[in-house]
């Protein structure tokens, strides 16, 4: 059992980090809000180690042997690990999910972009969807149809934050949309790098992008009806929370470079009460077809990970798995290169 003072650190670190999940948590069960929390701390930890500092690649290698040393049993002396090592013990968290996450932070190192949006669906579904497949190991939904859902809700979501923070982004020299919509528009990346303004070319970018998102949000909703009835509030209130940032975005004529949309408690508690109303209807409306869709290709390797009725272990793969050791060569390449020790064992920072 995890320790209570462990568990107040992680419910801490998602009050301050974390404000549209928290708002969410509240109306998960306790038995899923307590794991959930934990799970959200870790990845929160994970991605300010590597976007809070200038050793990216350094931060990406210590994150992986934090993750080794979690699973083995032997997590590091701090109440994120500790919580989150007790955590992949009680619910037989599959290996292959995090290490999905930690590859799409491992891109981040490496500064990667994406010239098409299966790409960037590629990412989306590592940083995203990735941490949506656990959250429905902790519910015990580990039904294909239930997964999937999952992770286009998980996609949905990090296109929302990657539309919301176009001008975030620019500033510290990053660049998430697609190239090849870029060249379609005629923008050229570093030009638009070098001098960020919201123009008629990249707000057209941030409207498609949101689409695709409003497209992802719709068919994420079906599989909510497949999650336990107790659970359905606290995920209803995520998809709500973060489409209503992409409609504050649309509100504000697609411009996410000198505004920042965000949305405020009376609205948080608004969208609370909406899905505790559409959780109580889900249970005697008939479920959608949609739940039945297949899976995005870009995901389908998560929902094949967490699965019940096939192990991980014959899942992930050799492919798989190969791919995250080798994004990690390259990290370790790129960390020796710098001169940078890696430290298995720095001061801790939760």
């Amino acid at each position: 059992m995890t320790a209570e003072a462990d568990l107040a650190h992680c419910r801490q670190a998602i009050r301050t980090g974390s404000r549209s999940f928290y708002a969410a948590s509240k109306l998960l069960p306790r038995r899923v809000s307590d794991p959930a929390q934990v799970l959200y701390a870790f990845c929160r930890l994970a991605d300010d180690a590597v976007d809070l500092t200038t050793a990216k690649p350094h931060a990406v290698l210590t994150l992986n042997a934090r993750l080794e040393q979690a699973y083995a049993g032997r997590p590091r002396n701090s109440p994120v690990d500790r919580a989150f090592a007790d955590m992949i013990q009680t619910y037989e968290l599959p290996r292959a999910l995090p290490d999905a996450l930690l590859e799409g932070l491992a891109w981040d190192a490496m500064e990667r972009r994406y010239d098409t949006l299966s790409e960037l669906r590629d990412y989306s579904a590592r940083v995203a969807s990735a941490v949506g497949a656990m959250m429905c190991v902790l519910m015990g939904a580990r039904n294909r149809d239930a997964l999937a859902r999952a992770c286009d809700l998980g996609v949905a979501m990090q296109l929302t934050n990657i539309a919301r923070d176009v001008g975030e982004d620019a500033e510290a020299g990053r660049l998430y949309l697609p190239l090849e919509w870029l060249d379609k528009v005629g923008l050229d990346p570093e030009a638009f790098l070098a001098d960020p303004k919201p123009g008629r070319k990249i707000k057209s970018l941030v409207r498609r992008l949101l689409a695709e998102a409003a497209r992802l949000y719709f068919r994420s909703e079906a599989g909510i009806s497949a999650l336990p009835l107790s659970c359905r509030p606290g995920i209803y209130a995520a998809r709500h929370i973060y489409a209503r940032i992409g409609r504050r975005i649309a509100a504000a004529d697609y411009d996410s470079i000198t505004r920042r949309a965000t949305t405020n408690l009376s609205e948080k508690l608004e969208l609370l009460m909406l899905s505790c109303l559409q959780a109580a209807a889900s249970s005697v409306m008939p479920r959608s077809a949609v739940l039945h869709a297949d899976p995005l290709p870009e995901v389908r390797f998560l929902v094949e990970a967490a699965a019940r009725d096939k192990p991980a272990a014959e899942t992930w793969g050799d492919g798989r798995a190969g791919a995250v050791f080798s994004v990690l060569a390259q990290l370790e390449a790129k960390d020796r290169e710098a001169r940078i020790p890696i430290d298995l064992n720095p001061p801790l920072t939760t």
